[in-house]
């Protein structure tokens, strides 16, 4: 479609620049591009138009370059030059030259559309293989996307090393999910007119045999990069199910109601194995499906309006209990909230944590409640972390709270020593 070489093409001719470099010789450099926001063009325009687009850059890139550098399309919006012979210096110009020649729109019959650019460039060295140079020019290019739009990044080794250390992670993540590395935390969940503890939400830790105790914010973001978050999700169902069996069998452990709450990534609405996967811990159990609430974030709500609305009503078919996550702290619409069927919302910490400092503060509270009830539903006011705070949120009818105040996440163990202790908290 573009006259442009593919991907053989490409490292065939990395392959031959590299044989005929020799020592002292000028490098071949790799220019590496997508084109970004180029799917919304296609889902705006349709797909004749954007193979126009594809065409069009292709055009101005090989206009921006020597008639013998290399050119080629890799598939999709993804684009590469090859400078043979070329100093660093001038790969960079080269670079920038085809930066400018793709600012200009694109017409497409209907209009003109535009697409930004992510570029990053590698020079060769004696040892790079064709792989070797592609994959590092693509880490550089990686790196201009992460800094924004039409911006030209040069390969850092630390890149090299990050990813490096990233792939060790995701091996060591894999073999703790398969082993016994991973470890469920237990945070106390309170009536916060009585004190009575209502639930409980499990949060998992993993305990790495070197680095010790690991918090989710850092092995999370790279069990969903690496398509590991459905195992993992799999794992704190099944044992934090387990767990409130084990807890209910000792009725003077925890009273017939008390519910469990884990968290559910975006990843397993778009699941189509998902609501099964619930069904069979539940059975496996013997545990009510109201035993059990999930929690999902705004965020993994809108990824897949269709999926996702699929999977949430075969949930609240099979009887567990739903709950947003982080409530308004992204796209909280009490429309939206309307059309979910969800039971409650888990408002984010940040609206708890100037309560008994912030007169105000208490007003804004009670407005977000009357949202919420406004809506058919209730909320949960996580943060809690001072008497005052609870008073505050207890003395305008809020009726559930979590927090420090009330506990820290703690092992299974630890917990099970707490609810022997204590059935109510003071609120």
């Amino acid at each position: 479609m573009t006259g442009l070489g593919d991907l053989a093409a490409l490292l065939d001719a990395v392959t031959e620049a590299q044989a005929a470099t020799t020592e002292g010789s000028m490098p071949a450099t790799l220019l590496l591009l997508s084109l970004e926001g180029f799917k919304d063009i296609k889902n705006s325009v349709g797909h004749a138009a954007a193979d126009r687009v594809l065409v069009t850059v292709g055009d101005r890139i090989k206009s921006a370059v020597r008639t013998h550098d290399v050119v080629a399309r890799l598939g999709g919006d993804e684009f590469a030059v090859l400078l043979p012979a070329t100093p660093l210096s001038r790969a960079t110009a080269v670079g920038h030259q085809i930066l400018a020649a793709l600012e200009p729109t694109v017409d497409v019959g209907t209009g003109g559309v535009r697409c930004g650019v992510s570029m990053g460039l590698r020079a060769a060295e004696p040892h790079h293989s064709a792989e070797d140079l592609l994959l590092e020019a693509d880490m550089a290019m990686e790196a201009s996307r992460n800094e924004g739009r039409n911006k030209l990044k040069t390969f850092d080794p630390a890149t090299l090393h990050e990813r490096q250390l990233h792939r060790q992670m995701v091996a060591e993540l894999r073999e703790a999910i398969a082993g016994d590395q991973l470890v469920l935390y237990y945070q106390p969940i309170i009536e916060l007119a009585t004190g009575r503890l209502e639930g409980t939400e499990a949060l998992v830790r993993w305990k790495h045999p070197e680095h010790g105790l690991i918090m989710p914010d850092r092995f999370i973001p790279i069990a969903e990069e690496s398509g590991l978050i459905a195992e993992l999700g799999r794992w704190v169902l099944r044992e934090s199910v387990e767990q409130l069996r084990r807890w209910r069998q000792d009725p003077a452990t925890v009273h017939h109601d008390f519910t469990m709450q884990i968290n559910v990534s975006a990843a397993d609405l778009q699941s189509l194995a998902f609501v099964d996967d619930v069904r069979e811990a539940l059975a496996a159990s013997g545990l009510a499906p109201e035993s059990l609430i999930l929690e999902l974030t705004e965020s993994a709500i809108i990824q897949n309006d269709e999926l996702d609305r699929y999977t949430l009503m075969s949930l609240r078919r099979l009887g567990v209990g739903l709950e947003i996550d982080d409530f308004g702290t992204g796209y909280s619409s009490m429309g939206y909230l309307r059309k979910l069927p969800v039971d409650r919302v888990k408002v984010d910490r940040q609206f708890v944590r100037e309560l008994g400092e912030d007169p105000s503060q208490l007003a804004v509270v009670a407005a977000i409640l009357q949202l919420i009830r406004a809506c058919g539903l209730d909320g949960i006011w996580e943060g809690v972390e001072t008497a005052e705070q609870a008073a505050a949120l207890r003395s305008i009818g809020c009726t559930t709270g979590q927090g420090y105040y009330f506990g820290r996440p703690v092992p299974a163990q630890e917990f099970t020593a707490t609810l022997a202790r204590q059935r109510f908290w003071l609120v």
